[in-house]
């Protein structure tokens, strides 16, 4: 499927059986989550995202390859409710890189498409060293009968690839190669922007390929409208909440001005 140019990212808070929810019932922890989750899919859709990705970024410190039965079932709940209430496309992020359950919670709920952070190649990480598994992940879609789009992150935040050091190239193999329908590029880090060389880079290669890229991080109401005028795709979730701060609760006048600014011509 095409994917939406503008995805907005619901940032789930701890789901059971993390560290951050030790302290409720998982029952109690995971209505939470949910509740929190149809209410900001609801608020983006509003707002004019043509679609949002869930994510379970408050169960840090992050299992490196496969999360817990808990974490499946939780996100499968929560997809489902999102499925239920809104419109728009729907996108799975499992973090750090279980693309084998976000594909399942995917299929089985009616979602669109994944996020993977590592689909091919080597990335050093702060889970350790993680392997891109495009070959499994791919016929595992196929097996499934599943409609779901792959988003691909290149040279993903809080890693280094320790397969190319060229964007150009690995932007290039994981489009033609790993079998990823889109990718991404981000800054270092969650809410930095990607430098300059890197935005250049990405735009020879979507050029040269033809590939969607998307922004995955450090996307602004001040320099989202620059972005999409060099043809970039947006997916954003820090600047849409208070004080620009990842995970914090939705500000209704950010996001209003991102949206705002997003649709200016440049």
């Amino acid at each position: 499927m095409k994917i939406p140019a503008l995805v907005g990212v619901v940032h789930l808070p701890p789901l059971p059986g993390s560290p951050g929810a030790f302290r409720a019932h998982p029952a109690d922890a995971l209505r939470t989550a949910g509740l929190r989750a149809v209410e900001e899919a609801k608020a983006l859709a509003k707002a004019g995202f043509g679609a949002v990705i869930l994510e379970n970024f408050g169960d840090i410190p992050f299992y490196k390859n496969s999360v817990p039965p808990e974490t499946i079932a939780s996100l499968s709940f929560i997809a489902a409710a999102v499925r239920e209430s809104v419109r728009i496309p729907i996108g799975i992020n499992v973090l750090r890189n279980d693309a084998a359950a976000a594909l399942a919670i995917a299929a089985v709920t009616g979602c669109n498409f994944i996020r993977v952070n590592v689909l091919a190649g080597v990335s050093a990480t702060d889970q350790g060293l993680i392997e891109g598994k495009s070959a499994e992940l791919l016929r595992e879609r196929d097996r499934l009968g599943a409609d779901v789009g792959i988003l691909a992150d290149a040279h993903v935040k809080h890693a280094r690839s320790l397969s190319s050091a060229d964007l150009g190239l690995e932007i290039e193999e994981i489009f033609l190669r790993a079998g990823a329908d889109g990718v991404i590029i981000t800054g270092a880090t969650t809410g930095r922007s990607a430098s300059s060389e890197t935005l250049d880079s990405a735009v020879r290669a979507m050029k040269h390929l033809k590939v969607p890229v998307f922004i995955g991080s450090g996307s602004t109401a001040e320099n989202v409208a620059s972005l999409r005028a060099k043809g970039f795709g947006i997916i954003v979730g820090s600047d849409l909440r208070k004080r620009g701060k990842a995970g914090a609760p939705l500000d209704a006048v950010r996001i209003r001005n991102f949206v705002k600014a997003a649709r200016k011509k440049k």
